[in-house]
């Protein structure tokens, strides 16, 4: 049964069922000189030669085409992909064309196509450069469909991406201006002006940062570990200074991993989240912890969660975990385990 390979980007098997038998038709006209109605004139036994020739050579050059995508699947590998494909195809097509001839004339087929009227070395020429030209009509076919394809993908990504990144700005936007945000903060700093006004400042200024680090990575799709870690700490300098020692925030990043980029207001959502779903109080301290180890920023909290809480949308989560895949370096991964929450996020290399 025929099965469309994932690696070939379209079904193709209403092309093959049309193509060979017309490639069996025009080939030996083409390549052979046969005539209708003069010799040397087509016939049956012709066609049947020339259609196995071009079953054969189809679905072998298909197939190695559907292993090469297989084994080099990167767009960066496309030009690997590319010489080492040809280089196989064009070997395949001359070993499987001559046998082929071979057992043809064993069989005594040849005996019934008066073939032998021509000469021997120009029935092989023919034969190899019918063979060429039938896997060169499989490759300009399946090469132009395919980079169509990735190309309409590409794209599609992209305007994804842009999405994603547009709607994640939104989401982090709507949470700090939203009136539980404004009103705690307002509330923080009333009682921080009268009692150090010093601190005061500082919190308003540390306010300002978040804003506009919002602003200004509105058109990034990835940004530097070390600026996200930076915005990060004037949020989290924000919720310690209104739940005090009830918040613990630790931050353990080697500094060769702050080169690396991540999706941009990742930690301030997953910050948000964790405050969001679980208790903070003095009985019930919340800890979150931001590391970075094997290629990853994980940030963990324990779990403690609220009795009473509106049913979560996971839009922030799936809001990172889309804009990750459409990266294309690995996967968020989520779990719950021992009484933690952890969210791994993949770093990226640009």
């Amino acid at each position: 049964m025929w099965k469309t390979n994932g690696k070939i980007g379209f079904d193709d098997r209403a092309l093959t069922v049309l193509l060979i038998p017309v490639m069996a038709i025009v080939i030996p006209f083409v390549f052979f000189g046969m005539r209708i109605n003069r010799a040397p004139q087509m016939n049956g036994y012709i066609y049947l030669n020339v259609f196995i020739m071009a079953t054969v050579i189809w679905l072998g050059n298909r197939a190695i085409m559907i292993w090469a995508r297989t084994r080099y699947p990167q767009f960066s590998e496309v030009r690997k992909r590319l010489w080492i494909q040809s280089l196989a195809m064009f070997v395949y097509t001359i070993i499987a064309n001559n046998v082929l001839g071979y057992v043809l004339d064993v069989c005594g087929l040849k005996e019934h196509m008066n073939m032998y009227q021509f000469d021997p070395y120009a029935v092989i020429v023919s034969s190899n450069s019918a063979a060429l030209f039938c896997t060169l009509t499989v490759v300009a076919i399946y090469e132009s469909i395919y980079f169509m394809n990735e190309l309409r993908q590409s794209v599609e990504e992209k305007e994804m991406l842009k999405r994603e990144s547009l709607n994640a700005q939104l989401n982090a936007l709507k949470t700090q201006v939203n009136p539980h945000f404004l009103f705690n903060n307002l509330n923080t700093l009333c009682s921080l002006i009268p009692e150090d006004p010093d601190t005061a400042v500082v919190f308003v200024q540390q306010l300002s940062k978040v804003y506009r680090h919002i602003l200004e990575v509105q058109d990034e799709k990835s940004i530097p570990l070390k600026d996200e870690l930076d915005v990060m700490k004037a949020y989290a300098f924000l919720l310690r200074t209104r739940f005090s020692d009830n918040l613990d925030i630790t931050v353990d990043v080697a500094p060769e991993k702050l080169d690396k980029h991540v999706v941009p207001l990742s930690l301030q959502i997953l910050m948000e989240n964790a405050i969001k779903h679980n208790i903070v109080s003095s009985d019930k301290p919340l800890k979150v912890q931001v590391s970075a180890p094997d290629g990853k920023l994980v940030v963990t909290n324990n779990l403690q969660k609220k009795n009473q809480v509106n049913t979560s949308t996971g839009l922030g989560l799936d809001n990172i975990r889309n804009r990750c895949r459409l990266l294309g370096n690995g996967q968020v991964e989520v779990t719950e385990h021992e009484g933690n929450f952890t969210v791994s996020i993949p770093l990226l290399d640009y």
